[in-house]
């Protein structure tokens, strides 16, 4: 049986360290709590204990980090926790064993992003370690609070200082102030929800911290050629050198489709007997096959494209590396923007103006998602306002209508004809 001694400052300062092994002084006043004095002169709070018939030692604390009083406080508060049956050395390793944020992270991406497309693949393995894990990384999944993700979009949302794009590249010019990134933001978020989804399927958490995300006010991009400017692209794309991306660009505006799935088209999706596109569901955005007629032009392209395409090549715009089809084509419309004139409109404008111009040629929302690839209605209601013709037209003719009908209201002098009449 060790001795016992009531463990005091000048106990553990006058006890002095035993030559070849360690030992313990153990306290009065707590079962099991003791200093432990080391070999080197070091000195740690020890609790001993039993758990399920097993002997237990937990250093919780260094002295003098930690004062006699404070760890005989913190001895008591572990042995209420043994007495009602709890385990503090097996708590303590099971959290230290815990997955943390980096590890969901790294499953997250293995096991998920393979299913998506590969752009949205790379932009989600992009922001998890540019903006997730720097500030998340060495947490507990279970730490992770909804307090936490709240604050982690706020910062997003602010956005951040960026150098000025028009400026030389050298460490004298000024950062432009921040611009904030609500889309971003509810970008992450989903993500975040996503990734916490499975982490609860996978038994690393209870429940997910960004199920109920505050999400940002978006203003969608409406951004619409004209019909001057649709024709000045269209002679721009013809004077064009590289027809190879003149041809992009053109069955972007043609078809409607996303510049990836142009870029990455096969000759054999093309049926030109029948006049379709069929898109495979690992070119789409929303992973299903998708298929749309396309019009006599992008027929033609096709067939152009048939002619200059080495045979063989299965790819309708090659790229420079063999065996891939073509990366780039956004140095060919900054280019095009500068002989247009055209600065504020994006690739994937030509998208939205396809739409507009269904619309305009009386198409209802349904065929258009359709044409569009639309998976939710709720993304084809971004087109509604533009068929506010029709609906104006209906107002008008009320109005018409109304101011034809006889005058209903008379004032008193016709009131005294209307009675000597």
């Amino acid at each position: 049986m060790p001795e016992r001694i009531k463990l005091t400052e000048k106990v553990l300062r006058e006890a002095e360290p035993a030559a070849g092994r360690d030992y313990q002084i153990f306290d009065t006043e707590v079962r099991g709590f003791a200093a432990c004095i080391y070999r080197g002169g070091g000195r740690a709070f020890t609790l001993d204990y039993r758990n399920a018939g097993r002997q237990r030692r937990m250093t919780f604390a260094r002295w003098p980090d930690w004062s006699v009083s404070a760890a005989r406080e913190r001895a008591k508060e572990l042995r209420r926790d043994i007495d009602a049956g709890g385990d503090p050395l097996a708590q303590r390793e099971t959290k230290r064993e815990a997955p943390r944020v980096t590890d969901l992270i790294d499953r997250y991406c293995a096991e998920h992003l393979p299913k998506l497309s590969e752009r949205s693949a790379a932009d989600q393995r992009s922001a998890l370690a540019k903006l997730v894990a720097p500030v998340w990384g060495r947490k507990l999944v279970t730490e992770i609070t909804q307090t936490d993700v709240d604050k982690l979009l706020t910062k997003i949302a602010a956005g951040r200082a960026r150098p000025h794009k028009d400026k030389p590249n050298n460490r004298a010019r000024k950062l432009q102030p921040a611009k904030p990134t609500p889309v971003r933001a509810n970008r992450i978020g989903e993500v975040l929800r996503k990734m916490f989804t499975l982490a609860v399927q996978w038994g690393w958490c209870e429940d997910n911290p960004a199920q109920r995300f505050h999400r940002r006010i978006e203003t969608p991009r409406e951004r619409f050629l004209s019909q001057e400017e649709i024709a000045s692209l269209a002679a721009a794309l013809d004077a064009a050198e590289d027809r190879r991306a003149a041809d992009i660009i053109r069955m972007c505006m043609l078809t409607g489709a996303r510049l990836g799935e142009v870029r990455q088209a096969q000759f054999e999706q093309f049926n030109l007997e029948h006049m379709s596109w069929s898109k495979p569901p690992a070119m789409t955005k929303q992973r299903r096959a998708h298929r749309v007629p396309i019009s006599d032009e992008t027929a033609a392209i096709v067939r152009q494209r048939q002619l200059l395409v080495p045979r063989g090549n299965p790819w309708l715009f090659p790229g420079d590396v063999p065996g891939q089809p073509v990366q780039e084509v956004r140095r060919f419309w900054a280019q095009i923007q500068k002989t247009c004139g055209l600065s504020d409109v994006h690739i994937h404008d030509l998208r939205h103006t396809f739409a507009s111009l269904l619309v305009s040629g009386g198409a209802s929302l349904e065929i258009i998602g359709k044409l569009l690839g639309h998976s939710q209605m709720q993304t084809t209601l971004r087109y509604a306002h533009l068929m506010d013709s029709p609906l104006r037209a209906g107002v008008d003719a009320v109005a018409i209508a109304f101011r034809s009908k006889p005058r209903l209201v008379h004032d008193a002098g016709d009131h005294g004809d209307a009675k000597s009449a």
